[in-house]
């Protein structure tokens, strides 16, 4: 039977679709698409075929199933449709070259699979990511009237004279701005990645360290915290979109502020070899356990006593260094605090003689 076919030659199937996948210009195929979607994929159509067996609304039932659960691991609608059709072609073509036992009808089957299989991920997909749009949106106007409502009182304090820019409500109306200007910084990088724009570039990272240094200096000294910044080597450098890039780091570093204790150290380091480049982020914030830390990267995911905010930065942060061929990794120092890693793959033209 096919979802026999199937689950014995799984291997060469994904085998095959990574081949082709990989051979897309446009628009490149991820790590996550290639190493974990495409047998995600196969797995669930394989178990849609056995439901065919079963009356029809199992299938519809097990796309909507499927659909939840590749939104959630981070997937595009456009990703779904097409490597589910890439996973039906290489079977299809499997089959014809092993002269597979396969009838018409079954061919039949696969393809209403394919299709039912599609329809109801994409329903549930369309359905479930409007749920976190309008919770999402809510959230981001709730923070927005916050940060305004602060900044006005602050001004109004400082216009009538009563208190000097230098004190306490100064620094209130800097921290609100500074606020703001984090927000939509992260809001623009999370609307340039859903849409794929990407402007990649070498950057120095001496230098993009540095521009990011200014920004974050300023929001520790507002929270009573150090700030501690290691040279980098002048002959490094990434390919990198430095926007989107600029957007991780400063999310990693407002996440460390906010949860680093009081009087605390934040450091921000980097370091490189031959092949890559890794940017280093330390906190103190006491340390994760590992159930929390598997949870960090989740939309919407917030672990810390401190709620403010829409729990979206991790989440921009894993996407931003993924479209940038990277990867974010987390480690817990229990008692301590946190060192998450930005790996990226070094500038090979600009290494050094």
């Amino acid at each position: 039977m096919l979802h026999q076919f199937v689950t014995s030659n799984r291997a060469e199937i994904i085998a095959r679709c990574r081949a082709k996948l990989s051979g897309r210009p446009v628009p490149r195929p991820t790590e996550l698409e290639l190493e974990h979607g495409v047998p995600l994929f196969l797995d669930q159509l394989a178990n849609t075929l056995r439901l065919a067996l079963d009356p029809a609304p199992a299938i519809g039932n097990s796309g909507a199933k499927h659909g939840g659960e590749l939104l959630h691991r981070g997937f595009t609608i456009a990703q779904v449709v097409r490597d589910y059709g890439g996973i039906c072609q290489s079977i299809t073509e499997l089959a014809v070259e092993k002269s597979a036992p396969i009838t018409a009808q079954e061919f039949k089957t696969l393809n209403l699979c394919l299709d039912d299989a599609i329809a109801g991920a994409v329903t549930e997909y369309g359905r479930l990511r409007e749920h976190e749009g309008t919770e999402r949106l809510g959230r981001l106007s709730h923070e927005l009237r916050n940060l305004l409502n602060t900044s006005l009182l602050a001004f109004e304090v400082l216009k009538s004279g009563s208190v000097g820019v230098g004190g306490s409500t100064g620094a209130v109306l800097a921290s609100s701005l500074g606020g703001l200007r984090n927000l939509l910084d992260r809001e623009l990088a999370e609307v340039r990645l859903g849409a794929g724009i990407l402007y990649r570039e070498p950057l120095a990272l001496s230098g993009f360290i540095e521009d990011v240094e200014v920004a974050a200096t300023l929001d520790a000294h507002a929270r009573g915290l150090e700030f501690s910044v290691a040279s980098v080597s002048e002959d490094v450098y990434v390919f990198a979109d430095r926007q989107i890039l600029a957007s991780v780091i400063s999310n990693l570093l407002q996440n460390a502020f906010k949860f680093t204790r009081a009087g605390g150290l934040v450091n921000l380091r980097a370091r490189a070899t031959n092949e890559r480049v890794l940017i280093e982020v330390e906190d103190q914030c006491g340390g994760l356990a590992v159930e929390k830390i598997d949870r960090l990267f989740q939309p919407f995911a917030q672990e810390g006593s401190d709620r403010t905010g829409l729990g979206l930065g991790l989440a921009i942060c894993a996407n931003g260094v993924r479209v940038n061929d990277g990867k974010i990794q987390v480690r817990s120092q229990a008692g301590r605090g946190c060192v998450f890693t930005v790996d990226l793959p070094r500038h090979r033209s600009r290494l050094s003689a």
